[in-house]
Formats: C-alpha cells, sequence, structure tokens
C-alpha cells in the first residue's frame, strides 16, 4: 500500500504512473495481438471483422474501467482520511455493485447484438464474422470486471505493481493462445476472442486471489456486505460519473466508427492501425489521468489541497513532454509502424493512416489536459462537469457523421478528434481553477 498524501508530489506520481503504465502496455498486447495475428494469419478480411466491432468492446470495457475507477475513487478518500472501517466496507460494495452491473450489460449486449453490429454498419461481407468475435468477447465481460474491480481497489490503496504483474502473465498467455487457437488448431477469428477471454479470466482469478491473501486490511466481513443506500448511492455517483465519461467519449467513437465502416476494407483497415497506434501513444494520458484520480482523491479525503493543486500542475507538465516525444516519433517512423501492425504495403492504408497521426497529434497537448483535469475532478468529487464535457464529444461526433463526413469523406472523420477536443476542454479548465483546491481555499483543513 502507498500513502499519496506525503512526499515530493511529482516522485510519487510517477513512480505511481509507471506500473499503471506499463499495464496499459501489455492490456494494448491484448488488441495488438488479435490484429497482428489475424491480419498474418488470417488476411485483410479477418482483420476489418475485427476492427470493424472494436468501437464496441472499447464502449463496453471503457465505461466498466470507468465505472471501477469511480467507486475507487470513494475508496482512496476513505484511505486517504484513515477510515479504514469505511474504506472496507466500500471495497465490499464495489464488488456486489460491479457483479450486478457486468450481468446486465451482459445480458443486454449479446441479446441485442444483431442490432447493435446492423447500426455500426459493419459490411455484409464482414458481418458473421464480426458476430462471432464480438459475441464470444461480449459473454466474458465478467472477467474484465472482476479484474478491474480489483485492480481499481488495489490503486486507490496505493499499489499499482500487483495488476501489472498479473497484466503480464495475462498478455503473455493472450499472445501464446491466439497463435494455438489461429495458427494451430484453426479457429479463425472466433480463436482470438477466446484467447482474450481467457487470458482475461486467469488475469482476473490470480489478482483477486492475491490481493485477498496479501492485504488483510481490504478483508471484508459479513457486517460490510449488508446493503448500505447511503454507500451505494456514493459509489454510484462517483462510479456511473466516471463510467458515463468514458461512454460518452466511446459513443462517440462509435459513431464515427459507423461512418468509417461505410468506406470500404481498406479505409476501416487503415483506422484500425491508426487508432491501434493512438492508443498506444495516448496511453500515458489515460494513465496520468488515473494517476491523478486516486492521488486527488486521497489528497481530499486527507483535506491536503495544496498537494492536489502541485500534483495537477505537475502531471500537465509530464504529458506536454510525452507529446514532443510522440510529435517526432509520428512524422519520423509511423509508416514502417503501421505496415507491422497491418502486415501489408498498400499504399491506401498506410498513406492514409500516415496522415491521421499526422494531422492528429498536433493537438495531443490538448488530450493530455482533459485526460488530466477531468479526473483530477472526480477525484474531488466533481462528477457533473467531466459529464459535460464528454457530452460535447459526443455530440461534436455525431455531428460530424452527420454532415462533415458526408461532405469530405474520411478526412471529416481525421479532422473531427482536434476540433472536437479544443471545445471538450474548455469547461473542465474553467471548472477546476475555480475550484477552492486550486486557489489555495482550505475551509480550515491542513494543506
Amino acid at each position: 500500500m502507498k500513502d499519496l498524501t506525503s512526499g515530493k508530489p511529482g516522485k510519487l506520481i510517477l513512480m505511481f504512473a509507471l506500473p499503471i503504465a506499463l499495464g496499459n502496455v501489455f492490456q494494448l498486447c491484448y488488441s495488438f495481438a488479435d490484429v497482428w495475428i489475424t491480419g498474418s494469419t488470417l488476411g485483410n478480411n479477418a482483420l476489418a471483422a475485427v476492427g470493424a466491432t472494436s468501437t464496441l468492446n472499447d464502449l463496453i470495457v471503457g465505461f466498466l474501467i470507468g465505472l471501477t475507477n469511480g467507486f475507487a475513487v470513494i475508496t482512496a478518500q476513505k484511505f486517504g482520511a484513515k477510515d479504514f472501517s469505511q474504506m472496507r466496507k466500500a471495497v465490499a460494495h464495489t464488488i456486489m455493485l460491479g457483479l450486478i452491473v457486468s450481468a446486465v450489460l451482459t445480458v443486454l449486449s449479446v441479446s441485442f447484438l444483431n442490432t447493435i453490429l446492423h447500426w455500426l454498419n459493419i459490411p455484409p461481407e464482414h458481418f458473421e464474422t464480426s458476430f462471432t468475435y464480438a459475441r464470444v468477447i461480449l459473454l466474458g465481460m465478467t472477467f474484465s470486471m472482476i479484474y478491474n474491480i480489483c485492480a481499481s481497489v488495489l490503486r486507490a490503496v496505493g499499489d499499482t505493481v500487483t495488476p501489472l504483474i498479473f497484466l503480464i502473465v495475462s498478455a503473455l498467455l493472450n499472445a501464446g493462445l491466439d497463435l494455438l487457437f489461429i495458427k494451430v488448431i484453426g479457429t479463425g477469428v472466433e480463436g482470438a476472442a477466446y484467447a482474450t477471454v481467457i487470458a482475461q479470466f486467469i488475469s482476473a482469478v490470480c489478482c483477486a486471489v492475491y490481493m485477498y491473501l496479501r492485504y488483510p486490511l481490504l478483508h471484508i466481513s459479513r457486517k460490510d456486505c449488508i446493503p448500505s443506500g447511503v454507500m451505494a448511492r456514493r459509489l454510484l455517483g462517483s462510479g456511473m460519473s466516471m463510467g458515463m465519461m468514458n461512454s460518452l467519449v466511446a459513443f462517440g467513437t462509435v459513431a464515427l466508427q459507423s461512418s468509417i465502416n461505410t468506406f470500404g476494407t481498406n479505409i476501416i483497415v487503415a483506422h484500425t492501425a491508426a487508432r491501434k497506434l493512438t492508443s498506444l501513444f495516448m496511453m500515458p494520458f489515460g494513465v496520468m489521468g488515473m494517476t491523478m484520480a486516486a492521488y486527488c482523491a486521497q489528497n481530499y479525503g486527507a483535506g491536503k489541497y495544496t498537494r492536489i493543486r502541485q500534483g495537477v500542475f505537475r502531471a500537465v507538465e509530464y504529458c506536454w513532454i510525452w507529446c514532443i516525444f510522440l510529435f517526432i516519433i509520428i512524422y519520423t517512423a509511423a509508416p514502417p509502424m503501421l505496415r507491422k501492425i497491418t502486415s501489408t504495403d498498400i499504399p491506401e492504408i498506410i498513406n492514409t493512416a500516415d496522415l491521421y497521426l499526422r494531422i492528429d497529434c498536433i493537438l495531443y497537448f490538448v488530450t493530455a489536459v482533459i485526460s488530466v483535469f477531468r479526473n483530477s475532478l472526480q477525484g474531488i468529487g466533481v462528477h457533473r462537469v467531466p459529464i459535460i464535457s464528454s457530452g460535447i464529444e459526443l455530440i461534436g461526433k455525431i455531428l460530424v457523421v452527420m454532415f462533415l463526413a458526408p461532405a469530405i469523406g474520411y478526412m471529416g472523420i481525421i479532422l473531427a478528434e482536434p476540433i472536437i477536443w479544443v471545445v471538450m476542454v474548455i469547461p473542465l479548465i474553467v471548472k477546476l481553477m475555480r475550484h477552492p483546491v486550486m486557489i489555495n481555499v482550505q475551509n480550515g483543513k491542513s494543506a
């Protein structure tokens, strides 16, 4: 366990964020393994079938991660305040609420999968393969939920190393199972989905067992499991806020994907490859966001507002340094990376994906501020403004699908996100910079 309420903010933030970053790299290996092995073994049609449904998976998983991270904000606040009894009650309610939500989402998403894929404009030649792949992934959603519950609780109390260890094992296993199912057994795209689900299951079980054995402070009793309306409302208020924040972003991406899927196989593959690299490049922003949610929550619970202010500015500084590095990488090395991911040299695919990256990376520094600020707001209990900001992103992407993409084609998709980022960051800056924690109003609490 790691107390984030004492010590140098910059060093604490980096040490806390590094294991999360490594964990996210291996999390991305799940999807990279599917893309690379599927494309190199089964061809571009199979890769397009997987890519065409990737935004649906991002939507569901993004909501689950946001939900559990939101739950963990309450746990972190209680840990920072040294209120361990309420902390354990928060953990117990997190587990109960998380399992209920994942069960409901599994039933709904699988039941309406056919309709959802039609809404996504999945090309007829890819529909059956996309349906099979997505169905297996969705049926394994509970395993993803269990892992994210454990990981978010551990991060709330300052442990980011344990989730990393089990993710590394799981990611390596996923890659091995991909090769086994696709190349050896010959199960096709469905095998890639089974590999992902099995790897997630092992990761979830190992993390849960280790957490129980390693941290007696987190042991919950029957009393902790007695339903509490007050605790449930606090958890759902925080969890649904962060879950909806992620979902609104993902809904917008799904809306864009429905338009992208009408541009043909080469554009679908190009966008899939570009988005995979974008996910890797932007990963530190999400990592810093998760770090700041826990950091701000612990310090808010302890009443140390000055540390919150110091940490927010330091986090933005770290992200902007990364933005400079990304700009150099994208303008010098993107095409070879895209060829490696797609296992193709088709000029339309490589050039389109490269153009997407070159234009969007110019405003990456704005996305860094968005991630740090909205998660910091969540950590100090401000839930409405991050949702409003994410809602702006959703509306913007819908407008792009309705007007810009039909007018100028895929270039409309490329231009959409940078324009939307500039608009959606405004309410976050205004709210956070006017909050008492940022203007040195202590409200009687020690800094």
